[in-house]
């Protein structure tokens, strides 16, 4: 299993991958749902634009978007904001992952997870990383916690977890 940073080498699978993603799924918003293969070529340049600090929407932070393979399919995605900023540390903060109904619950999410704290040990300059789970999807936070997280804070619909660096 391997997690690669989006690129234009890998442009079918990702675009293959990326326009099946619903809207949004237990918070995890896809703007590229239904997108057609013309199309992806912008939004794609835009991801990696994005993941280097550039072409930012207002009151964005660089993101980087990686996908997870196995055996040469890819089976999720996962989103690392590089650092926070007040709607993050209130909202989604640094980490969101979306894995295909397929490949759900066999391990991805965590090891997917896993390999993502590795790779934001060097870009995020916080002491820990901010999640966020809608109490609906208790898998997710079992994946956050399978991790080294801990629930900070809850709200009626909400965890917030934070995983130490």
């Amino acid at each position: 299993m391997i997690l690669k940073a989006a690129n234009t080498e890998d442009i079918e699978a990702e675009y293959l991958f990326v326009r099946d993603i619903p809207e949004d799924e237990n918070g995890y918003i896809n703007v590229n749902h239904g997108i057609s293969r013309e199309d992806f070529d912008e939004a794609l340049d835009i991801i990696i634009a994005n993941s280097q600090g550039r072409r930012l929407p207002a009151g964005y932070v660089p993101a980087t978007t990686y996908y997870l393979w196995d055996n040469g399919i890819i089976v999720g995605e996962f989103q690392l904001r590089h650092h926070l900023c007040e709607s993050l540390i209130n909202g989604s903060g640094h980490i969101g992952y979306y894995i295909a109904p397929t490949f759900r619950g066999r391990g991805y999410a965590s090891a997917g997870l896993r390999l993502l704290l590795k790779e934001a040990r060097g870009i995020v300059p916080e002491n820990e990383y901010y999640l966020h789970v809608f109490k609906s999807n208790p898998a997710s936070l079992k994946v956050m916690l399978r991790n080294g997280g801990s629930i900070h804070h809850e709200t009626d619909d909400s965890f917030f977890v934070r995983i130490p660096k």
